[in-house]
């Protein structure tokens, strides 16, 4: 087996378990499951391999746009995994299947830029709690998605006979959105200010702009479910923002900056 094949063999795995998670029958539980975190396994692998910078030429870590989308969805998958061995979680495995292969293969085309040094010694941690929070958001729009599909399922139809998908109840399905949102909003905080104070200089980029409209967002998301009980529809589409928000910070500018304008890391 050459080098090329040994460190591509994480990623081929990780979109053959995912595939065949995503062909199965509903039925097929147990094949389901052992797929996924066949998948689950090789993809983290697979990540350790990217961000090692494993085959390259310098020794750096190595990160971009695309293995912050590929940890993201791996964490999303984590909670996915985990949670449904104790509550039905229906329609969300194939989505995430999907996700996974889609993140996989642009990890693999896009490794990121290799990083040398961090701009400071607080940054690594920095990193660690912002794509933490990605992954917390990224559970809660899973969350969300299942809700409004469970909602729209319960509207009447006329003319029509509605087949309700077993599930989680809607109240406890709403509550785990908001238990996701409010985890992912602490961890958020704490990434923000360990930004801001870790920065020399701080700088009012695109990043730490949407970063901000983002906080803004599941800040005031949170304090209107508080205070005015908010939930539904409207609730759910202020996850959405917020999670665009985010998305928009790290992944939409570095997409940018290594796609588009192929500018280094620190530019």
């Amino acid at each position: 087996m050459t080098t090329t094949t040994a460190l591509a063999f994480p990623s081929l795995a990780a979109l053959a378990a995912y595939a065949c998670a995503a062909l199965l029958k509903e039925h097929r539980t147990a094949a389901l499951r052992a797929a996924l975190v066949v998948g689950w396994l090789a993809h983290a692998l697979a990540i350790g391999f990217d961000i090692a910078g494993v085959g390259s030429d310098e020794i750096a870590a190595r990160f971009g746009f695309a293995p912050a989308l590929s940890m993201t969805i791996w964490l999303v998958l984590a909670v996915y995994v985990v949670e449904s061995r104790f509550v039905p979680l229906p329609g969300a495995r194939r989505m995430l299947a999907l996700l996974g292969i889609a993140v996989v293969v642009l990890a693999w085309l896009f490794p990121g830029e290799v990083r040398p040094q961090a701009p400071s010694r607080w940054a690594p941690l920095h990193w660690v709690l912002g794509i933490a929070s990605y992954g917390l958001f990224g559970a809660a729009v899973l969350h969300a998605a299942m809700l409004g599909r469970a909602e729209r399922q319960m509207r009447p139809v006329a003319g029509a006979t509605r087949v309700i998908a077993k599930g989680m109840p809607l109240l406890q399905l709403e509550r785990m959105t908001f238990r996701f949102v409010a985890a992912g909003f602490v961890v958020l905080s704490a990434a923000v200010l360990l930004g801001a104070w870790s920065a020399h200089p701080w700088r009012w980029d695109h990043k730490t702009v949407f970063s901000m409209l983002g906080w803004l967002v599941f800040a005031g998301l949170l304090a209107g479910r508080r205070a005015f009980g908010w939930r539904g529809p409207a609730a759910t589409r202020g996850v959405y923002a917020g999670a665009v928000l985010l998305l928009l910070a790290y992944v939409g500018s570095r997409f940018v900056l290594e796609v588009m304008l192929h500018r280094a890391p620190g530019a």
